[in-house]
């Protein structure tokens, strides 16, 4: 009988050990759980009420948006053409406000959100600032171009006015030249002259026989004068002040006036101090007094003289 107690202590024994067992797992059970209940809580601690516990910073980061989006808003006041660069930098910076202003809106950020917020403000704060030093750059330029082109201005209106002033000179120069260049007669006489029965002429005094006036002239020395024919228009002008004309079509031009002639024809000129002679027939008859021949070549006055007759 004694031999057979052990026998009978050593399931006691198994059954104490597997209760210990169980206590430990149970334990284990419950420091998971507490474990786990730990971190979700420190989890859910994260989460931030900014109505309650932050909301003086987020009063802070909305004011600060305000300030960044009224420095864009003023920076864009001026009118300045934007880059291509600058216009896109520019909508980025409103997306990136518009963005935070609904992320603020929201009652509940995580932390994480939160400082990603936070880093977002610093971010658009330094685009901004660098945005209106850009701005501000721009304006510089602008106003140096400004500057720049004024001064061009000025400088093209004096060569303008400058050139202006050549040209005029240039025109009286020529002008000049050209009145230099015309024809003037050295000495000029006039004769008033009959033709008589033998086909000869003769001169005469007296109006009644005269038929026709002998202009006889000769040409100063010009070397600059064009050699070859000229142009001559003679003016005669009748004892009672009118003028005598071939026709109504008989215009031309000298002195910068638009005349009528009495008589053109034109002669060789050489410069070698020869005697012209050109003679016009009255188609009416002559009347007494005086007669007054002027004559015109290249545009200009060439002398003028008189002849009376009884």
């Amino acid at each position: 009988m004694e031999e057979n107690k052990p026998r009978e202590q050593q399931p006691r024994i198994k059954d104490s050990n597997a209760i210990y067992f169980l206590v430990i797992v149970i334990i284990a059970l419950l420091g998971t759980n507490a474990y786990l209940y730990y971190r979700e809580k420190k989890t859910n601690d994260r989460v931030v009420n900014l109505n309650d516990q932050l909301r003086d910073e987020k009063t802070r980061m909305e004011t600060e948006i305000d300030k960044i989006e009224a420095e864009l808003d003023n920076a864009n006041s001026t009118n300045i053409k934007l880059t291509s660069d600058m216009q896109n930098e520019q909508e980025l910076a409103r997306l990136k406000i518009a963005s935070l202003r609904e992320q603020l809106r929201k009652n509940k950020l995580t932390m994480g959100q939160l400082e990603q917020a936070q880093t977002d403000v610093k971010q658009l704060r330094y685009f901004v600032t660098k945005y209106t030093s850009d701005i501000g750059e721009l304006r510089k330029q602008n106003s140096a171009l400004t500057v720049e082109r004024d001064s061009l201005k000025n400088t093209v209106n004096d060569v303008s006015a400058q050139a202006d002033e050549l040209a005029k000179q240039n025109e009286e120069l020529n002008s000049k030249v050209k009145e230099a260049a015309a024809l003037k007669v050295r000495t000029i006489s006039v004769t008033p002259m009959r033709v008589k029965n033998n086909g000869k002429d003769d001169d005469v005094s007296k109006a009644g026989n005269a038929k026709k006036l002998r202009i006889s002239f000769n040409i100063s020395d010009n070397t600059i004068a064009s050699k070859g024919m000229h142009d001559i228009f003679i003016r005669i002008i009748d004892p009672s002040g009118n003028l005598i004309i071939a026709d109504n079509s008989s215009m031309f031009t000298a002195d910068n006036e638009d005349m009528q002639y009495t008589y053109k024809t034109a002669i060789e000129f050489g410069n070698e101090g020869k005697l012209y002679e050109v003679d016009w027939t009255n188609p009416a008859k002559f009347q007494k007094g005086t007669y007054t021949i002027v004559l015109y070549s290249d545009g200009y006055t060439m002398g003028r003289t008189g002849v009376k007759l009884k």
